[in-house]
């Protein structure tokens, strides 16, 4: 018996499962292999086995029903239990759809079924769908199939117990970033080894300037968990804004103690990222603490994203001073408001500013308007246009460099001198 004891703790160890799990997994072998050698296929059969002294008892259960008809389909109040049929006992040649209400009609059998009147004879109390336990002589000398079938029924049982384990964890660490292997690409897809299973990168997620080499070793987001027939998916990601607010995470005490908050991120996977921080306790530098000495914390994350470049932008409650931080490293000779209602802005810059305001290909504009959701108009304050003609939605000249806010960029385009 220590040998058995030690065997289940080993296991537990290796694949990191309840104890208590790997013990239903063998008492139901043992069911079955009881079913297969000395019972009836349509019983219900269970087992309890006491871990230390490997004792083990086995019952037969019956439901409660409330009678039959001619045709000897159960009648009145099912229980509850029916309607999980795996739970119940029950095959699919058990059931037939209910024409009437699309529910499930049973046929009466008497190794699953005891009618409420004989049950009440056993016990006064008995309810329709209550479970009736009548004790089974316990036999330990099992034959070559059913013991073949035990070994069968614990293996497929410990891998279900697997992946609810593994997908509980996971799904518990969604927006969580995680060190990864490559272990292998197929197609457009990347697999990695997350330790207890892999995980799985899609095209939309990826970074091409990460190469995805075997071997090569990354961190990851962790978008979303969802199950399969094969086990829990494990959907990773490299290109989400997340993942650069959790790197600095790591990277910063200040964030994890609270003091500097992340206010929002805008970022295109592997070219830019602008990050917005503001400091909730005095004396605290926000951009200073993710920047680092001598530029080692940003470094870090940069280097970790393949070399993207990111911008760190104090954040303020004043949308002018926001926007014309958020246009850095331009500088902004002056910020004026359209409309509050649809978050409009025009923004004037030296000409020797106007493409840097707007980057390689409208890049700045276009992430300072994701990181603030103003939809930013760029002019050369030469440019005889005043804010109530943008308002009014007059001609552009062709100085004027618009961005939008992210749920509007669809129907704008962006005009530039570059």
């Amino acid at each position: 018996m220590k040998q058995f004891i030690s065997a289940i703790d080993q296991i537990a160890d290796e694949k990191g499962l309840p104890r208590e799990k790997i013990y239903e997994a063998i008492e139901d072998a043992i069911a079955a292999a009881y079913k297969r050698d000395y019972g009836e296929r349509s019983q219900i059969v269970r087992a309890k086995m006491n871990p230390e002294t490997g004792e083990t008892k086995l019952w037969q259960v019956k439901y409660v029903v409330e009678g039959f008809d001619e045709e000897e389909y159960l009648t009145g109040e099912l229980p509850q239990i029916f309607n999980e049929p795996v739970k119940a006992g029950y095959r699919s040649e058990d059931q037939e759809p209910e024409e009437a209400e699309g529910g499930l009609r049973i046929k009466y059998n008497p190794e699953k079924h005891i009618l409420l009147s004989e049950a009440q004879i056993e016990k006064e109390d008995a309810k329709i769908g209550e479970e009736i336990i009548t004790p089974l002589e316990t036999k330990t000398d099992f034959g070559r199939v059913a013991a073949q079938n035990a070994k069968q029924v614990i293996i497929q049982r410990l891998r279900e117990v697997e992946r609810d384990v593994i997908f509980n964890e996971f799904s518990q660490r969604e927006n969580e970033v995680v060190s990864g292997t490559i272990q292998r690409k197929e197609g457009s897809m990347v697999f990695v080894d997350l330790g207890r299973t892999n995980g799985l990168l899609i095209p939309s997620e990826q970074i091409r300037s990460d190469g995805y080499r075997i071997g090569q070793r990354l961190r990851f987001l962790i978008l979303r968990v969802e199950q399969s027939s094969k086990g829990p998916a494990v959907i990773l990601s490299r290109a989400h804004p997340q993942l650069v607010k959790e790197l600095f995470r790591l990277e910063v005490p200040e964030i994890e103690a609270d003091s500097v908050q992340i206010k929002s991120v805008a970022r295109e996977a592997g070219f830019r990222s602008k990050v917005a921080v503001i400091s909730v306790e005095e004396g605290v530098d926000p951009i200073g603490s993710l920047v680092g000495q001598r530029g080692v914390r940003v470094q870090t994350v940069i280097n970790e994203l393949a070399g993207e470049k990111i911008d760190i932008i104090e954040w303020n409650d004043d949308p002018k001073v926001f926007i014309a931080n958020a246009l850095s490293p331009a500088k902004v000779g002056k910020v004026s408001i359209v409309s509050e209602g649809e978050r409009h802005a025009v923004v004037e810059v030296a000409d020797d500013q106007f493409s840097l305001a707007i980057g390689r290909q409208g890049q700045n504009v276009r992430l300072a308007a994701k990181l603030t959701g103003w939809k930013i108009d760029v002019r050369s304050p030469q440019e005889e246009l005043t804010a109530q003609e943008v308002e009014a939605g007059g001609p552009l000249p062709e100085a004027i460099a618009e961005a939008e806010a992210p749920e509007k960029t669809e129907d704008k385009k962006e005009t530039s001198d570059e």
